[in-house]
């Protein structure tokens, strides 16, 4: 092979960025000769030219008052809530007579979804398959429903919900 050949097989040794990928770094305020000396870019005097630069301050708007200090305090978030994913009666009589409902089977057949910490069971609408649903908990009608279809009820603990 000749050596004109051999600089283009690629070797980890020899691996280079493209001409112009890489540019210096801009050195400011070392001395005239760099282009970006005495002033360092930063024009004549002011506030922006200042030293330490008090000027980059997150939200300052030049002395007047910022906003999140003009707009007043709203809302409050609660740590202790808890977000509760709710199923009717109703929307079990799709299940067939037999069947084990939970909270995976429920959101298998897209009942609920997203994050939730409980499940609760309401009591509109009517069943007739006897089943056995497991959940958090149930509302009174719900439950009288659910026992008089010939079902079961279930009532799982819910996870403890850390507060972070």
């Amino acid at each position: 092979m000749a050596d004109n050949e051999e600089k283009y097989i690629p070797i980890l040794s020899r691996l280079r960025a493209p001409e112009g990928a890489v540019k210096r770094k801009k050195r400011k305020g070392r001395g005239p000769g760099s282009g970006l000396g005495k002033t360092a870019g930063k024009g004549q005097k002011g506030q922006k030219a200042r030293h330490p630069g008090g000027f980059s301050k997150m939200a300052f708007e030049g002395g007047q008052s910022p906003i999140q200090r003009r707009l007043p305090k709203v809302g409050f978030v609660n740590l202790f809530s808890r977000n509760i994913a709710t199923v009717n009666v109703g929307d079990l009589a799709e299940f067939k007579a037999g069947t084990t409902i939970d909270a995976a089977k429920l959101r298998e057949h897209r009942l609920v979804r997203g994050r939730f910490d409980a499940l609760k069971v309401l009591g509109t609408g009517d069943l007739k398959a006897a089943l056995t649903v497991h959940a958090h908990s149930f509302s009174e009608s719900a439950k009288a429903k659910i026992e008089k279809a010939g079902g079961k009820v279930v009532v799982t603990a819910p996870p403890a919900k850390k507060v972070e």
